[in-house]
């Protein structure tokens, strides 16, 4: 069989391969989300561990030490997260008829602005849109999202701690499972790349969006906006989602300025003010913090934003680039599927 034949024969089963690791995905996104999660995030706590070692006092702390007050530290912000969510659930039901007069103020300002004789009141407005909404069944399935997410990010936070426990044995391991040939050295090799890269990649990510939400959450703190550390942290969360992320996030609390403020150009130059860390960050900070991270083409980001959103929603587009990365130096790390590792590539020039 010839070179070219022998690749596409690859490349078929490779399709073939994809659709049922797909399908499986699908049916399994309840036991592997979270594992998938907790993979991740054990890059994250890691590239921590050892930033730590290089601090002055820190560094001098035992690395079991340092390892623990990482796992403290990712419980603490888990449940710290669940707490901020649910305060703001709890006040945002108290600010409800306060937003409804404002909101009839900015149709009254409307109805005004393209010449209405008479003004639409809350009531009709309601009746016409959200009153036809079945709100006993949006609201079964919101409690059932909300605890469905309370249960994975528990899952999360269980598996990561017996992850970053059991990661210092992983070594011995592979080479008990490897005892003779040049297995246990290439996939050590393998593994020790893929730790590299993601690590660094999710190490400086996470700093960009602290530094992202913590910029936001400046802007809506001076402008008085109701749930400024909430809206923050789904900034900084949601910047995990490459190009749109941050961007879909901003449109949340800025919808809610609208009926906090009543007042359209209060609106306006809050949406101004959080749009210009967001095109910093992405136009210059982010650029060049991580020019060198990953080799992934910007089609391919896309592609891989599309297809794990469409397997497991928000969880897979914020798990996209960093799953796609490790199947990109997995395809490299093999002749017969290292030119697929070239075509998700960006820079060709790079050996893979």
């Amino acid at each position: 069989m010839s070179r070219e034949a022998s690749r596409f024969v690859v490349l078929v089963l490779a399709f073939v391969l994809a659709f049922i690791v797909g399908w499986l995905l699908v049916i399994g996104q309840g036991i592997l989300l979270p594992i998938f999660a907790a993979v991740i995030s054990v890059y994250v706590l890691s590239a921590a561990a050892d930033a730590m070692g290089r601090l002055p006092f820190l560094g001098r702390l035992p690395f079991f030490l340092r390892r623990l007050l990482v796992l403290v530290g990712f419980t603490l912000s888990f449940v710290a997260l669940g707490l901020v969510v649910a305060v703001t659930v709890n006040q945002l039901i108290g600010l409800i008829p306060t937003y409804k007069q404002n909101l009839e103020t900015i149709i009254a300002q409307l109805a005004d602005l393209v010449g209405f004789d008479k003004h639409p009141s809350w009531e009709e407005i309601r009746g016409a849109t959200i009153g036809r909404i079945d709100f006993g069944t949006v609201l079964t399935s919101i409690l059932g999202s909300v605890t469905n997410f309370g249960t994975t990010i528990f899952l999360v936070v269980v598996y990561a701690i017996f992850l970053v426990a059991e990661r210092g044995t992983f070594a011995g391991k592979l080479m008990a499972a490897f005892p003779q040939g040049d297995s246990a050295e290439r996939t050590g090799q393998l593994i020790t790349d893929i730790n590299r890269r993601i690590g660094e990649y999710l190490a400086v990510k996470t700093l960009i969006n602290v530094i992202l939400g913590v910029a936001s959450y400046v802007v809506m703190l001076v402008m008085g906006l109701d749930f400024a550390l909430f809206w923050a942290v789904l900034i900084g969360l949601f910047n995990y989602i490459p190009y749109v992320g941050s961007l879909i996030a901003v449109f949340l609390p800025v919808g809610l300025s609208l009926a906090q403020f009543g007042s359209i150009s209060t609106t306006l130059v809050l949406a101004g003010l959080l749009i210009v860390p967001q095109v910093y960050v992405g136009n210059f900070l982010e650029p060049r913090m991580l020019s060198k991270q990953l080799n992934l083409s910007p089609f391919v980001v896309l592609v891989a934003l599309a297809v794990w959103s469409a397997l497991w929603g928000l969880p897979g587009a914020i798990l996209a680039i960093p799953m796609t990365s490790m199947l990109a130096i997995i395809f490299g790390a093999f002749p017969a599927t290292r030119f697929i590792a070239v075509l998700l590539s960006e820079r060709v020039n790079e050996p893979e």
